[in-house]
């Protein structure tokens, strides 16, 4: 299979391809689920299209907890079904799918209450292991194993010790979110798919009552084309009903957004080997691990602001603190928050007011012929969904389609990973580079590490650091433009590195130093890196601003004092 660039010039061809001839699926949105139903489609050998608005990921996709888990507390409430699902696609990635980009991840579950709590969570952890394993992909995780208090503190010494009376530890499974949706559409590209971000759909083209196609803006080089399709999968996650709207019909069912937010401190502020997780008097709490950090989150409450930039507020990143702080024997402060997200989960709509009651299950309705809508879920069952999603469209196609082959399709960088991982050694002797940094590559590339190799070769200075976020290589940003997709540094300090939360300054240090990195990619002039880095700038002020407000009233409307890079 041929490697997938989403560079500049594949993003125009991909446009005029669609534009051309009648695709048999055009997918709108390019998030987890829009990525995995492109994916889906192609491999089943259908033409398809994947278009999005803004940037691959942008929305819910690179905003989650980056955890890809069976879902503990769906046990708790019974919902056998999802978590059953849910564990077997968390085995199928880890081993087969994406082991260059899922790995294994330890958490801690510190007990509070001696004999019942400890007979009740044990049974429910054991639960989940038998169900891991029964789904025939659950080897390779350790299962889980009973502490005692002294045991778990030494696994977590970051906890108080009169917060437990003793500790269970189990496994689950992360992920960068945004990497892994790029590489999904990469993948989706190497099998013929046509992939274009910042391109918003701006109506349905209709034959009388059915939808044959879209129209669709260029926000990048200006321009409408047409793009005709036999089947339109809309899966805009939290802009479903805002999709729906553009054909003037009820949808079948509407989506809630639940906004949950995300701290990310350094490694060094919670001393400990494990995750955690806490619960709390609504939901659970994660502190999670990640790299030189650890991300704690979530929230979870109803949003009906603007979706494209949900904001956090002084409320929410407080509950945060106070909620882990209860355990810490050493508390976070505001001062050791290095970076925050806001994140919108699409729950579909119920009787119940509260959002964490929301179905996560999802659902797939064709409401006018032409046009199949896929919603709800969780980020680990993406490649289910996409697989409901493309079944249903196939209803509406004249010819026999295949059926669905992605549980065999390994992402691009998948096969060979763990050929290279085993030579990391000699991958460093032969670039100069450490073994440190040959791991971080393999683990975010996988087998494609030996393409940013490849630039390094051609300019060594591409083997440095970037100062302000050394982390990265500066081959990272140039890679991330020329095979990646991304056009704005947004797209670079947020989506593809993680430098926006993975530091102080948010990536205003590096903002300049990655912009004329990626003019002599883009073609940009002195007077566009000046533009991108400026806008940068604005964006992570207004994100400040909005952080220091006290409610999602007033944090919304300071952070849309940034106006975004492209007019969307």
């Amino acid at each position: 299979m041929r490697t997938a660039t989403l560079g500049p010039e594949q993003r125009v061809e991909a446009l005029a391809q669609m534009s051309e001839r009648e695709l048999d699926v055009l997918v709108v949105g390019g998030g987890i689920v829009g990525a995995g139903t492109a994916l889906d489609a192609v491999t089943r050998g259908l033409s398809t299209g994947i278009v999005e608005a803004l940037d691959w990921a942008a929305g819910t996709s690179s905003r989650s907890s980056k955890l890809i888990h069976g879902g503990l507390r769906y046990l708790e409430m019974l919902d056998f079904a999802l978590v059953r699902e849910a564990l077997k696609e968390r085995g199928l990635l880890l081993q087969r799918i994406a082991p260059h980009l899922v790995k294994p991840v330890p958490f801690l579950y510190p007990l509070q209450h001696k004999g019942w709590e400890r007979f009740y969570a044990g049974s429910g952890v054991a639960m989940y292991d038998i169900m891991s394993l029964s789904s025939g992909h659950g080897r390779g995780l350790p299962t889980h194993r009973h502490l005692t208090r002294r045991h778990a503190l030494r696994v977590a010494p970051a906890l108080r010790k009169d917060a437990l009376v003793g500790a269970l530890q189990y496994y689950d499974a992360q992920m960068d979110d945004a990497r892994y949706v790029a590489t999904l559409v990469r993948t989706a590209a190497a099998y013929g798919a046509h992939a274009a971000n910042r391109t918003r759909v701006v109506g349905f083209l209709r034959e009388g009552e059915r939808v044959v196609g879209a129209r669709v803006r260029d926000l990048e080089q200006g321009g409408e084309y047409e793009v005709r399709a036999k089947q339109v999968v809309n899966a805009t996650g939290v802009w479903t009903d805002d999709t729906q709207g553009l054909i003037a019909e009820r949808g079948q069912f509407h989506v809630k957004a639940s906004k949950g937010i995300h701290l990310v401190v350094p490694k060094d502020r919670i001393h400990s080997t494990s995750g955690l997780i806490l619960r709390t008097e609504k939901s659970v709490l994660f502190v999670i691990p990640w790299g030189r950090h650890w991300i704690i989150g979530t929230t979870d409450t109803g949003w009906d602001l603007d979706k494209r930039h949900p904001a956090a507020s002084s409320a929410d990143i407080d509950y945060l603190l106070d909620h882990v702080n209860s355990v810490l024997s050493v508390p976070l402060t505001r001062d050791d928050v290095e970076g925050v997200y806001a994140g919108l989960r699409p729950l579909l709509a119920g009787e119940s007011a509260a959002t964490s009651k929301l179905s996560r299950e999802h659902t797939v309705a064709h409401p006018v012929p032409g046009l199949v809508v896929i919603a709800g879920g969780k980020y680990t069952t993406y490649r289910v969904m996409a697989k409901d999603a493309v079944d249903e469209a196939v209803h509406g196609l004249d010819h026999r389609v295949a059926e669905c082959v992605t549980e065999e399709v390994p992402l691009v960088g998948a096969e060979g990973y763990h050929a290279l991982w085993n030579g990391r050694a000699r991958i460093a002797a032969r670039t100069g580079l450490h073994v440190a940094r040959v791991e971080h590559l393999l683990n975010r590339y996988g087998a494609l590490t030996e393409e940013v190799l490849e630039l390094i070769a051609a300019d060594p200075k591409l083997g440095e650091p970037l100062p302000a976020a050394d982390d990265y290589l500066k081959a990272e940003v140039v890679y991330a433009c020329t095979h990646e997709g991304a056009g704005h540094i947004d797209d670079v300090l947020t989506r593809r590195t993680r430098i926006s939360i993975e530091t102080f300054d948010r990536g205003t240090l590096s903002a300049r130093e990655c912009a004329e990195l990626m003019a002599g990619v883009l073609g940009w002039d002195a007077d566009q890196v000046d533009r991108e880095v400026e806008h940068y700038e604005k964006r992570v002020e207004a994100e400040r601003e909005s952080q220091r407000q006290p409610d999602d009233l007033t944090a919304d409307a300071a952070r849309l004092g940034a106006p975004d890079i492209a007019p969307v």
